[in-house]
């Protein structure tokens, strides 16, 4: 199955929440403008401003929508979605839940308080090694595929690939940018030493590196589910990447983070129980692309179509 644009929203008679869920978030003003006519105006400027989060969101929210919406535009494909399969969607979204509540109750009943606190850790690796995983996984996974497939399916697919190398491209290019700047910005600070002009400097210099920081937040969901979108070259990618990256990330996540607390079986359960689960719902996925849309690993279908 393929993943595409996200749905769109219009602009009016729509709630904040579809706003958020659209192409373009709703811009500072529409956010603010409810409750500058629930008050009274101006008589609130002394003491917002006085609020640092205050300030913080007038100065970070724009910058997250921008940077979203340049991400949404740049690691987006014109064509052809794909096939999308809600019976698989409904099952990932299950099997998710269903490891998220097993996971829960193991740290309830047998987690101490550094496991506790060790779960920022483990999330924080796992944003920050995803994409790299797939940056190296990918490649190997269509080639593999791209030998499967026959020679009348490979141009095709050797047509598709270009598009996604370049995409590829551009997602290394903004990762390794963050630390660069991140570099340069440790370097200029504190180069003007009046007193508030020093602050005002600082947080200008810091805004680009944040700012492209937001930018890769932002294209990492998009990255990971559709490999850069190589599942136009291949529909079975994603299924198939899916049930290799599960694996590295369980056996990063030993390494870096130890097993999981409780007896022997459960840390069994616990390490393998969710990579075998991915797996199982990844080849019931590749199965019913070729049950329902004839695709197999040897091929793709002619066409794209889509099914309820």
């Amino acid at each position: 199955m393929t993943y595409g644009n996200q749905n769109s929203f219009p602009r009016r008679d729509v709630s904040l929440r579809q706003r958020f869920r659209g192409e373009e978030w709703p811009t500072l003003r529409e956010l603010v403008a409810p409750v500058w006519r629930a008050v009274s105006g101006w008589v609130l400027v002394p003491v917002l401003f006085c609020l640092w989060p205050f300030l913080m969101f007038l100065g970070l929210y724009p910058m997250a929508r921008s940077a979203r919406r340049l991400a949404r535009r740049v690691f987006t494909v014109a064509g052809p979605q794909g096939m999308t399969d809600l019976a698989v969607l409904r099952v990932q979204k299950v099997r998710a839940r269903l490891a998220l509540a097993a996971g829960f109750v193991v740290l309830v009943v047998y987690g101490t308080p550094e496991d506790w606190g060790g779960i920022g850790d483990q999330v924080q690796l796992r944003l920050l090694i995803t994409p790299w995983l797939v940056l190296v996984s990918a490649p190997v996974v269509v080639g593999v595929l791209f030998r499967l497939a026959g020679p009348d399916a490979r141009p095709a697919m050797r047509a598709r690939v270009r598009p996604a190398v370049r995409m590829a491209l551009q997602y290394v290019g903004a990762c390794s940018a963050v630390p660069v700047l991140l570099w340069l910005a440790d370097r200029v600070q504190g180069s003007v030493h009046t007193l508030l002009l020093g602050q005002v400097f600082d947080l200008l210099v810091l805004a680009v590196p944040i700012w492209v920081l937001m930018f890769v937040a932002f294209a990492s969901p998009t990255v990971v589910r559709t490999a850069f979108t190589l599942d136009r070259a291949h529909a079975a990618l994603p299924p198939v990447l899916t049930g290799v990256l599960v694996w590295e990330l369980a056996l990063t996540g030993l390494l870096f983070g130890g097993p999981p607390p409780g007896p022997l079986p459960v840390q069994l359960c616990a390490v393998l129980g969710g990579p075998a689960g991915v797996t199982a719902v990844a080849w019931w996925e590749v199965r019913r692309l070729r049950t329902r849309f004839g695709v197999s690993l040897r091929g793709t279908a002619a066409a794209v179509s889509a099914a309820g």
